[in-house]
């Protein structure tokens, strides 16, 4: 049985395939790695807090700030978010009530 260049480059190829399959990077998505394990931990690190992902689409400009400010007082930005967050609700309340 003769096999044209074709098939020879087929055959060339599954071997390239499997072989990735079987090396370092067997595991497509990451699932035994430990960027995915720090981060599966921190998550239920959130939840056992109570915490829940809230995304929300802002001007970067304001991004920018909020970043530098929870930099400049050494806090997580979503620290800084709460806290401000908070102020500004209870300012509004204190509003509405008068």
């Amino acid at each position: 049985m003769t096999n044209k260049k074709t098939e020879l480059d087929k055959r060339a190829g599954l071997k390239i395939v499997g072989a990735l399959r079987q090396g370092p990077g067997a595991d497509r998505y990451g699932r035994d790695s430990a960027v995915a394990n720090e981060r599966r931990a921190r998550r239920e690190r959130d939840r056992a807090a109570g915490l829940v992902p809230f995304a929300v689409k802002l001007p970067a400009a304001t991004v920018q700030a909020l970043h530098a400010r929870a930099q400049d007082a050494g806090r997580e930005l979503g620290e800084l978010v709460d806290e401000l967050l908070r102020q500004a609700l209870d300012a509004q309340g204190a509003r509405n009530t008068k």
